[in-house]
């Protein structure tokens, strides 16, 4: 990503609402990623953005609002990517897949570097409305997989919820391992070692007729 996100459309240049606001995002990404929250400052972000900071404070009123607009850009990605992925097949080892690999698309995307320590690594995660955002997409991607296990194996909801907490929280944790440790296992070769340990336990729940 450009470490001047505005500059080839000039400071002065004046661009739809939607589109500033999704340029400024972007510019904001860049620096809470690599600054973390505390120690990044509106006067870099509109700097990386190419604008001026009144054009900035026009669309966002403070830094917090600035994050939190940003965080919920997000945490609907990844929502919407593990839904996607659930309705892609019916078969359910290949549903496990696609999770997983929705995951790992997620912390590995190019064009996006760090954003998926925005949501699961933030500086902020004791400020109220971040938490609730995190505990937010966290529910939304274990009910839509919970939707899923109830639907298919006619069990109660408490323990269709159990199950898929256990396969969300397996793809989020060891998803920003691999990462973490610089890619040591190839991506398809981490998704295909997970998806199996996973579906040794999830298919001892068979589909009900």
């Amino acid at each position: 990503m450009s470490s001047a996100i505005g500059a080839d459309l000039g400071r002065g240049a004046r661009l739809p609402r939607s589109a500033r606001r999704k340029q400024l995002l972007a510019a904001a990404q860049e620096v809470f990623v690599a600054n973390g929250y505390h120690a990044a400052a509106m006067d870099d972000i509109a700097e990386r953005a190419g604008v001026s900071k009144p054009v900035l404070y026009q669309h966002f009123p403070g830094k917090l609002e600035l994050y939190l607009a940003l965080l919920d850009t997000q945490a609907d990605a990844l929502s919407d990517a593990v839904i996607a992925a659930l309705a892609t097949t019916s078969d359910n080892r290949e549903r496990i897949h696609a999770v997983l690999s929705a995951y790992f698309a997620f912390v590995d995307r190019d064009d996006h570097d760090g954003a998926f320590r925005l949501i699961f690594e933030s500086d902020l995660v004791n400020d109220p409305a971040v938490r609730e955002r995190v505990e937010s997409v966290t529910q939304k991607t274990m009910e839509a997989v919970a939707d899923t296990v109830a639907a298919d194996t006619g069990l109660g909801r408490p323990s269709a919820e159990l199950l898929a907490t256990a396969l969300t929280g397996s793809a989020q944790v060891v998803a920003r391992w691999w990462l973490a440790s610089d890619r040591l296992v190839s991506k398809d070769d981490a998704i295909h070692l997970l998806e199996s340990l996973l579906w040794r336990g999830i298919s001892n729940f068979p589909r009900q007729n």
